[in-house]
């Protein structure tokens, strides 16, 4: 793991194609054009990978170099009242597992659902212990060395707030939280504002896990328009409208010395708005 924070982008952007790209094995250098060094593969959808681009996309990130992780499918739910779905969930996460081993990537990222019509308390009770399913199934496969992400997420209803993460962290000293700053701005209707509101964060996640977690955290970033209920839709960085402004993030990861992966989830220029954010950051040193 890098000793700096790594940017990249979720999925390819549009420029992909425009540049002259075709098929996710030239990932690698593709980034290199922007100086980036991260990428997260997408499998929101399911995971229906073919192997052969998998073994291409993981050759070539020797030659551009590239940390890669996976976001497993959005149906997963940990919180759901039917075990069918949370033992179904375990499935989703083994799938995502060896595809990202196929890649040679590290890093799991997932959501842990919704509340529905239980409590709130009631829900993370049965998101802790699909969580402890997830562990122990990966651990009897084979991917004890591979790290569950459970993300933050942006609509109110949506079971993952900071609190909520950080629970499912505690789960096992392996699992990292995937710290989403721009659904955090959104379920909180913008209150991921100044450079005071990032420092809360990364505060507490300091406080919740006392170890070298709080430095080398997942992150996704990206400007979200939000309404009463919490994320609405993803924007780019051009919009002056919603936040979060990621310069004070910058800011204090420099000054904290923190290394953390950040994945930039902008609609559609999510690579030029992870370089802005790389470039941001490297003139801060």
């Amino acid at each position: 793991m890098s000793d700096r924070a790594l940017f990249g982008p979720a999925g390819c952007a549009v420029s992909f194609e425009e540049m002259g790209y075709k098929g996710l094995a030239s990932v690698p250098e593709y980034l290199s054009h922007f100086s980036l060094d991260a990428y997260e593969y997408q499998c929101g959808r399911g995971v229906r990978t073919n192997a052969q681009t998998l073994e291409k996309m993981k050759t070539n990130a020797g030659r551009w170099p590239v940390v890669y992780s996976l976001h497993a499918p959005y149906y997963i739910s940990m919180s759901s009242l039917e075990e069918e779905k949370r033992i179904g969930s375990v499935r989703y996460i083994m799938e995502s597992a060896a595809a990202l081993r196929a890649l040679g990537g590290k890093r799991i990222i997932f959501h842990s659902g919704s509340c529905g019509k239980q409590s709130r308390e009631s829900a993370l009770a049965l998101a802790l212990d699909t969580m402890r399913l997830f562990v122990d199934a990966m651990d009897e496969g084979g991917y004890s060395d591979m790290t569950l992400c459970p993300e933050t997420m942006g609509k109110i209803n949506q079971l993952g707030t900071l609190d909520e993460v950080l629970a499912l962290c505690k789960v096992d000293p392996r699992i990292t939280p995937c710290i989403d700053f721009g659904h955090l701005n959104a379920r909180t209707l913008g209150g991921v504002t100044t450079k005071a509101d990032f420092a809360e964060i990364l505060d507490k996640m300091a406080d919740r896990l006392q170890d070298d977690r709080a430095a080398r955290f997942h992150a996704h970033f990206s400007k979200i328009e939000y309404t009463a209920g919490g994320e609405k839709q993803h924007l780019t960085f051009e919009d002056t409208v919603y936040g979060p402004r990621f310069e004070p993030l910058m800011e204090l990861l420099y000054e904290r010395g923190l290394a953390p992966t950040i994945i930039c989830e902008s609609a559609g220029t999510q690579s030029e708005d992870a370089a802005a954010m790389r470039t941001y950051y490297c003139a801060l040193g």
